[in-house]
């Protein structure tokens, strides 16, 4: 078993959870400034959303991921940075429109999901692999519309992670796969513990793993309290890792988190059991990883 594995930050997310904890970060500044702290801590890649300024909620700005690209390119500091391409999909129900949806939905076209993926071109770039209820939220990804996108993903020459929140993705990102819209050896992340996806326990984990094909690579993360859990169960069944603010407040119960704290504490914990992190280097060396804009 190989005991070098691959650690993700996702140091914001999407959610409604800065009044919740002030470390989350917001601004592109911020955002950057937590992504570089993480790399420094020893996270291998920086998994972004953008975030508007003012109010915090979700941006799909593209200008918005251009300054928070560039500035960790700017800084120097060595890290994979991981555009989310998951973008406006939010149908909220409403018995008053139900053909279009009730307030705070936010769908976008493939096209635009894409974009700020297609401008800026990361080293990596996460596709959510199909619907799912998330809480009292439909997430809308169709899989003609994911077909488009993964088309669209492959001519940039980023690399894909398959988000499966559920085991019926799997089965859509093997799809994917066969109908050679993904390009290498995949890579795939099991995004678990989400009302209402896939649990997050070892028999899920397990379950999901060996569905996948034979030359894939696999990630997991909890959320909330199983972040860790999580974390240690998959180094142990051979996957890569993930923490960060986007899936966990907290460091321990009551205890607010920053996402180097929580770097900090993945480390710790990969080390107790007898794993290194990787270096972007290495990572980009075994998976293929490209740096489409030369480092800048």
């Amino acid at each position: 078993m190989n005991n070098k594995v691959l650690l993700t930050a996702a140091v914001t997310g999407a959610g409604e959870t800065t009044k919740k904890n002030t470390h989350v970060p917001v601004t592109p500044k911020e955002i950057a400034e937590s992504a570089i702290e993480s790399a420094k801590a020893g996270a291998t890649v920086a998994h972004v959303h953008a975030r508007d300024p003012k109010t915090g909620g979700v941006s799909h700005d593209t200008e918005h991921y251009r300054e928070i690209v560039d500035r960790i390119r700017d800084s120097e500091t060595d890290v994979i940075i991981n555009i989310t391409a998951g973008g406006g999909g939010d149908f909220i129900p409403s018995l008053n429109t139900p053909a279009a949806g009730g307030d705070g939905t936010d769908i976008q076209t493939p096209e635009q999901r894409h974009e700020p993926v297609g401008e800026l071109l990361p080293e990596m770039c996460t596709l959510d692999c199909g619907s799912v209820n998330f809480g009292n939220m439909i997430y809308l990804s169709p899989t003609d519309w994911l077909r488009d996108q993964a088309t669209l993903i492959k001519e940039s020459g980023v690399k894909p992670e398959l988000e499966c929140f559920d085991t019926g993705h799997i089965r859509f990102a093997k799809q994917l796969i066969d109908e050679g819209l993904i390009e290498g050896d995949p890579m795939v992340q099991f995004c678990l513990g989400i009302p209402w996806g896939a649990e997050a326990d070892a028999e899920t984990i397990m379950y999901m793993k060996n569905r996948l094909p034979d030359n894939a690579h696999w990630s997991a993360f909890g959320i909330g309290r199983m972040q860790m859990p999580v974390l240690a169960q998959t180094a142990m069944l051979g996957g890569n890792v993930r923490v960060g603010l986007e899936d966990n407040l907290y460091l321990s119960k009551g205890v607010f988190a920053r996402n180097d704290q929580l770097v900090d504490k993945a480390i710790h914990t990969l080390d107790g059991n007898g794993f290194e992190v990787m270096t972007p280097q290495e990572a980009r060396e075994q998976y293929g990883l490209r740096n489409l804009n030369g480092g800048k």
